[in-house]
């Protein structure tokens, strides 16, 4: 089996990031985002028992999972992929352009390389029959994902929203978010109407994770709390409707972390 040296990928990860603004803070915080991806990888991979090499393999997908956000910031200034798919790019990037060989040697892994990063962001995964590729594609989106409730956790409202937090402290839930909620399951990104649709959609997530530690990380951060209470709902319904959906995850959580 060919080595994986994660040391020498990051050095060269550092390189390939130095072409971008350093100052531009979307750079920036994709730049954490990625290492951070790399860390909770890494505690799914020690919590579920993965072998060193699906655990060395697991870390530098996580590495290169969001490569094609790069460009995309430096093209569009957006995270928009209907203007530019970023997993697709990353993939043109690795493999089509050859820049995988600038972080690994060998080529025994593209393939599971290649599927985890295009499918990464996906709605939902493709019938994946082979079970080590369907592994690493489940272990970078739920990496991914967990790292998305650190970033809601942690950055400013604005910085997630084009308006102030207030304004979305006035909105509703609307009814078809909460059913989505109620049935346990993702939220599409034209199912959102409200900016506050948008941010249940991100405690969402939490329906589409694979693995119990994955649901262990966020139980020990409390981030399903913490994100709700981050604003104070100016409507009576909406409160009421923010604490049935905290409920229905907080169950989910409780249910999915003891499996």
């Amino acid at each position: 089996m060919g080595k994986i040296d994660l040391e020498y990928a990051k050095k060269n990860f550092r390189d390939y990031l130095k072409a971008y603004d350093q100052q531009d803070e979307k750079i920036r915080l994709k730049r954490i985002h990625t290492f951070c991806v790399v860390d909770a990888a890494g505690y799914i991979c020690r919590r579920e028992g993965f072998s060193q090499e699906d655990t060395s393999l697991a870390l530098l997908i996580a590495l290169l999972h969001d490569i094609g956000r790069f460009e995309q910031l430096k093209k569009y200034n957006s995270y928009d992929d209907n203007i530019m798919n970023h997993a697709d790019f990353g993939v043109q990037v690795l493999f089509e352009e050859g820049m995988i060989c600038r972080f690994i040697e060998t080529e025994e892994y593209d393939e599971i390389i290649r599927s985890a990063i295009a499918y990464h962001s996906l709605y939902a995964l493709p019938e994946i029959a082979d079970k080590r590729i369907l592994l690493h594609c489940q272990i970078i989106r739920d990496a991914d994902k967990l790292d998305n409730f650190r970033v809601k956790a942690t950055e400013s409202l604005e910085a997630h929203f084009d308006v102030s937090k207030e304004v979305v402290e006035q909105e509703i839930v609307s009814e078809n978010i909460l059913e989505a909620v109620r049935a346990h399951r993702c939220i599409l990104r034209e199912e959102r109407t409200t900016h506050l649709d948008m941010w249940i959609s991100y405690l969402a997530f939490l329906f589409d994770l694979n693995f119990p530690s994955s649901f262990c990380f966020i139980k020990e951060h409390d981030y399903i709390n913490h994100n709700i209470d981050r604003m104070e709902y100016a409507q009576q319904e909406t409160r009421v409707r923010m604490e049935e959906i905290r409920k229905l995850c907080l169950d989910y959580l409780e249910e999915k972390s003891r499996a």
